[in-house]
């Protein structure tokens, strides 16, 4: 996260707003992915802290952007509060015991993983999402 804001706080709105070539996304909208991203994984981290297994709902990532009308929002605002969700996951990833990164997790009816597969591919996940800014 350290790494990323500089580079983040250095488009101006007029730059996110812009589409990226061969993208499906703005870089508001990709930003707001990843917002829902650590909205959604933070759930299941804490979550799967609390029981013996978790079942989780996956999510429509389309629709998901969309509704929340990323691409019409301030870019400063979506920065911050990218900031603090990712500061929200990476505590509740410190929180974990290591006598819970063996528990089960079925997101969307997928097959089982454990919370250790879950935090290390949220990270995979938002490091090549990263890269594309």
């Amino acid at each position: 996260m350290a790494r990323a804001t500089p580079v983040l706080r250095k488009f101006t709105d007029a730059d996110a707003s812009a589409g990226l070539e061969s993208r499906k996304w703005n870089r508001k909208e990709l930003l707001g992915h990843l917002i829902d991203s650590a909205a959604n994984n933070h759930q299941r981290i804490v979550r799967a802290q609390l029981g013996d297994a978790l079942v989780f709902p996956g999510y429509e990532q389309d629709s998901w952007v969309a509704a929340q009308r990323y691409k019409t929002r301030a870019w400063s605002e979506l920065v911050d509060v990218w900031i603090a969700f990712n500061t929200q996951v990476a505590s509740a990833i410190e929180s974990v015991p290591e006598t819970k990164l063996a528990t089960r997790c079925v997101i969307n009816a997928g097959d089982p993983v454990t919370l250790e597969f879950l935090m290390k591919d949220y990270l995979r996940h938002l490091r090549h999402h990263l890269a594309q800014f």
